[in-house]
């Protein structure tokens, strides 16, 4: 259940917490207040994508957070452990969403931050939302199976997983035949090709190539005359045979003789004889060694041609076929393979289509199965929606579900599900969308969030102006709907009609002030006068009398024992 909820520049929200309870909480104010808006910041914080443009005017940023105690955390906890998120030891968790006027929105649980992905897979079973326009959904004929599954077990679930991937590699096997399934002519100019290409990258004896050694040794031989001519003129440096010139070498034998004579008087400097004579050695062997590497360099032109072929023809494949050896080795086998089943092309088909006749007899096993289920949660579902339905003072409904099978598989199976229905007595069965009213669609999908209140494990269920079209005695109903729910589930619930509102545990009222010629929305929690007074202006208006004041008093009597029974 949702404990808290702080929401600050966020759309005409200034700054706004609520402190929710559980059981049934009711939101009511003025149109335009932000009642709507508080919805929508709950469903930032559960993940929905957002937008700057619902960062107050004027602000860098957005906060919205909302602190929730988890009765049952074993599956929020397993979420929170895969994703390396630190637990609450008294099950709370804490979400926040930070969005910025620049688009950018961080995302965080307990303190960690985590991506929207992560974000939304922990919040899927917290709260289930149903917005303004969320039964509009019912008139989409796509969503009927959707909402048949959401009733099921694990079966079903399982079942469904199996038809979805077996159905994804049916479409991998047809896609591969298709590609298979070419002319002859383009068949040949392909085989061509990757022979070409193959040979190529084989004539290159890529395999085991040392590249980085062949570009080390063309550097060296492409600059041989530069290496001997440095290296000559160091050798030259320290030690030379010219008349008259004194080399580094005959320096440092020079600077040993003077140590030498006065090293009896110090040791300090018998220490630096002792360096110079080190040097003298390192100096003489270094020159001996460069003079041995000068004797035995020589510009070889055959082997630098060679090297300079090598190089261009790595390459010449790197643009052709990959950035590196490994890219090009890798395109190499993939074009192999694409030949071999070119050349076997008659083959390949033959294998491919066993196995599309192996997954369609799985598919067809699994659709069998799905197909049954769904059948069986619907007739349950018709009995318990048309009882529903007469409870929510639609007493001449009638509910049924109609299945039809699709000639070809789907993600889903092959069942095509559609809602009908009948409000009055004597008229035929037909679709939800060719005779329902926005007060009666309203109720459908109550009736059918009452019945998987009782199915499903979300401990919170919010609803946004769920009673539009509705008023009078079906009002009373529906509030009486909604507060059966709650008796399981923690219950939020935007209303502009008294007698939902006054079925309330917990009653919040929403208003709006102009501050310094901007608009703030704020929120309190009403005391049994102030519910009175909020009901008396649901009931009337602006003008409140005292019948109207009466009349609001005795409702919340009234909701009072309806609790009760």
């Amino acid at each position: 259940m949702i404990v808290e909820l702080n929401i600050n520049n966020f759309a005409i929200i200034d700054s706004l917490k609520i402190n929710f309870t559980k059981g049934f909480n009711v939101i009511t104010g003025e149109t335009g207040a932000g009642k709507s808006i508080i919805v929508e910041g709950i469903g930032m914080i559960l993940g929905s994508r957002a937008s700057k443009d619902l960062v107050k005017s004027g602000r860098n940023k957005a906060i919205l957070e909302a602190l929730f105690y988890l009765e049952n955390p074993d599956k929020i906890n397993r979420k929170l452990d895969d994703f390396g998120i630190d637990r609450d030891g008294d099950n709370y968790l804490l979400i926040s969403r930070e969005i910025y006027s620049n688009g950018r929105s961080v995302s965080r649980v307990n303190g960690r931050t985590i991506t929207l992905t992560m974000l939304n897979q922990i919040t899927s079973t917290l709260v289930d939302v149903h917005g303004q326009h969320e039964h509009q959904s019912l008139l989409n004929i796509n969503n009927h199976i959707k909402l048949i599954d959401s009733f099921g077990d694990e079966m079903l679930k399982n079942l469904l997983v199996q038809v979805e991937n077996r159905y994804e590699e049916l479409v991998e096997e047809k896609k591969k035949i298709e590609d298979l399934s070419i002319d002859a002519l383009e068949r040949d100019r392909e085989i061509d090709l990757l022979k070409y290409q193959l040979e190529e990258i084989d004539n290159a004896n890529l395999i085991d190539l040392d590249e980085e050694a062949i570009t080390k040794e063309y550097l060296k031989m492409s600059n041989i005359k530069n290496i001997g001519y440095k290296l000559a003129e160091i050798s030259n440096i320290l030690d030379n045979d010219v008349y008259g010139s004194v080399s580094l070498l005959d320096g440092i034998n020079k600077c040993i003789i003077s140590l030498t004579d006065i090293m009896e008087f110090d040791d300090k400097i018998k220490e630096y004889t002792k360096t110079m004579e080190d040097i003298g050695f390192e100096l003489q062997d270094l020159s001996r060694n460069i003079r041995n590497y000068l004797e035995n360099i020589f510009l070889d032109e055959e082997r630098l041609e060679f090297l300079e072929e090598r190089l261009d023809t790595i390459n010449g494949l790197k643009k052709k076929y990959g950035n590196t050896i490994e890219d090009i080795l890798k395109y190499r086998e993939n074009i192999h393979n694409r030949l071999e089943i070119l050349l076997n092309n008659e083959k390949e088909i033959e294998k491919s289509n066993k196995k599309i006749q192996a997954i369609e007899k799985e598919l067809f096993d699994c659709c069998t199965k799905l197909t049954n289920i769904r059948k069986s949660i619907s007739k349950d579902i018709e009995i318990l929606m048309t009882k529903e339905l007469h409870e929510l003072n639609m007493l001449e409904a009638v509910f049924k579900i109609d299945f039809d099978r699709l000639d070809y598989f789907s993600p889903n199976g092959w069942d095509r599900v559609e809602f009908l229905i009948s409000t009055n007595k004597g008229e035929p069965l037909k679709p939800l969308s060719k005779i329902v009213s926005g007060g009666e669609m309203s109720r459908i999908m109550l009736a059918f969030k009452t019945i998987l209140a009782d199915y499903d494990s979300i401990p919170c269920v919010i609803f946004d102006e769920i009673d539009s079209g509705i008023s009078g005695r079906t009002a009373q109903i529906v509030g009486e709907k909604i507060k059966k729910i709650s008796f399981k589930h923690q219950v939020i619930c935007v209303s502009h009609l008294p007698q939902i509102a006054a079925l309330a545990d917990t009653h919040f009222v929403i208003e709006k002030d102009f501050v310094d010629n901007s608009t703030i929305t704020k929120v309190r929690k009403l005391d049994n006068e102030e519910r009175i007074e909020e009901l008396s202006r649901l009931l009337g208006g602006v003008d409140l009398t005292d019948i109207t004041k009466l009349h609001a008093k005795e409702m919340l009597e009234m909701s009072k024992t309806l609790k009760k029974n």
